[in-house]
C-alpha cells in the first residue's frame, strides 16, 4: 500500500493521546475578546477531545500520528 499524506493543517492543530483519544483547542479564542467575559475566555484555554462524531475524519486527515 502506498504512502498516506498528512494534512499539514490537522498536524498542527490536533494532538493524539497514549489511549488513542485526539485533542483540539477550543474556537472563538482569537479575536472580538471584548464582549466575551472573563469566565468564557478562561474555559476556551483549555484543551478538549474531539467528539465520537470527527474522529473517523481527523484520523484520516492524520494517518501516522
Amino acid at each position: 500500500m502506498y504512502k498516506l499524506k498528512t494534512h499539514s493543517g490537522a498536524k498542527k492543530r490536533f494532538k493524539v493521546t497514549g489511549t488513542g483519544k485526539i485533542l483540539r483547542a477550543h474556537a472563538n479564542k482569537s479575536h472580538i475578546l471584548n464582549k466575551k467575559t472573563r469566565k468564557r475566555k478562561r474555559n476556551l484555554r483549555s484543551i478538549a477531545v474531539v467528539d465520537k462524531t470527527n474522529v473517523f475524519q481527523v484520523e484520516n486527515l492524520i494517518p501516522y500520528k
